[in-house]
């Protein structure tokens, strides 16, 4: 039997879940605050505004997409019910709330996944196929983007900047021990640009810059290691990896070579989706996984700390 998905949230991302989740005929319904807006997507995919107590109700599994001051109240009452659980990013509004979802799910044996779609993305599948990762020391990650009125409620370091947190995370495979970071609040009320230094129990450490205040759009990615380099242009979908025996030779390095990759964009939120359903379905071991939301939010949040500290 299929499994029937409500939506609570459908602004910017979420009416792109329950779009898709319509196009699969598993949408249970949805609800907003904006009663107005509410109506007007159920109207478009053909489904029922709901209460979020009834539209729990309905439904096998739920995706929370409200702001984050909320994510935690509408997950907890989902898991309460025995029901399945798709929250985006970040997991909650701090570290109690996020861990209280994370043993709520466990007890209650529900699947409890985070939206960090990043982890679903054709680029970050190439990276991790390249083997780029391993022993690396050093991370440098950048992103940024033109200001647009949206998940303003939040600063950039939980918008935008805690994707490549948690990509530094998983890719470092070690404890966070030190966090260093300067930002400031531009257009909105909180910080709109952020630069952040991490250093990791084994001694890697990352600098991570996220703005949301920038001329146009930049992202990238450095990984060094005594193995190579590794940089990636996710806007040019490219990956360029030097090391030992690479695929084309440099002259002034003999016995290094650079491999060259790209890869064709998917549709990363259909492919987070289906991972949420697999595990639903067979039991396939969740990625963004309620930990993993933790152990990210943990970081942003020390990163906006020390953001404070100046």
């Amino acid at each position: 039997m299929a499994v029937r998905v409500g939506v609570i949230g459908v602004g910017y991302f979420g009416r792109f879940h329950a779009q898709k989740l319509a196009a699969r005929g598993l949408l249970a319904g949805l609800h907003d605050e904006d009663a107005a807006r509410a109506a007007q997507i159920a109207d478009e995919l053909g489904t029922t505004v709901r209460d979020p107590i009834a539209l729990i109700d309905a439904a096998d599994a739920v995706v929370v997409a409200v702001p984050t001051a909320f994510h935690y109240e509408h997950a907890i009452a989902a898991i309460a019910a025995g029901r399945h659980v798709f929250i985006e990013k970040p997991i909650a509004a701090n570290l109690i709330q996020a861990k209280d979802l994370v043993a709520a799910a466990a007890a209650r044996g529900v699947v409890l996944q985070v939206g960090h779609i990043e982890r679903y993305s054709a680029a970050i599948r190439t990276l991790r196929a390249s083997g780029a990762g391993t022993g690396a020391m050093g991370f440098e990650a950048t992103r940024v983007a033109p200001f647009r009125r949206r998940s303003l409620d939040v600063s950039v370091v939980l918008d935008l900047m805690i994707h490549d947190l948690d990509l530094v995370l998983s890719l470092a495979a070690s404890p966070l021990a030190e966090v260093r970071a300067v930002g400031a609040k531009v257009m909105s009320g909180h910080p709109d640009f952020a630069v952040a230094q991490l250093r990791f129990e084994s001694g890697a450490a990352a600098t991570v810059t996220a703005s949301r205040i920038s001329v146009g759009l930049e992202r990238r990615l450095r990984v060094l290691g005594p193995e190579g380099e590794t940089r990636v242009d996710f806007l040019a979908r490219s990956l360029e990896r030097i090391r030992r025996g690479g695929a084309e030779p440099v002259e002034t390095m003999p016995g290094w070579g650079i491999d060259r990759a790209t890869w064709t964009e998917h549709d990363s939120l259909e492919a987070e989706q289906a991972a949420f359903l697999a595990s639903i379905e067979t039991g396939a071991p969740v990625e963004a996984s309620g930990a993993v939301g933790v152990a990210a939010l943990d970081a942003a949040l020390r990163v906006e700390a020390a953001i404070q500290r100046g």
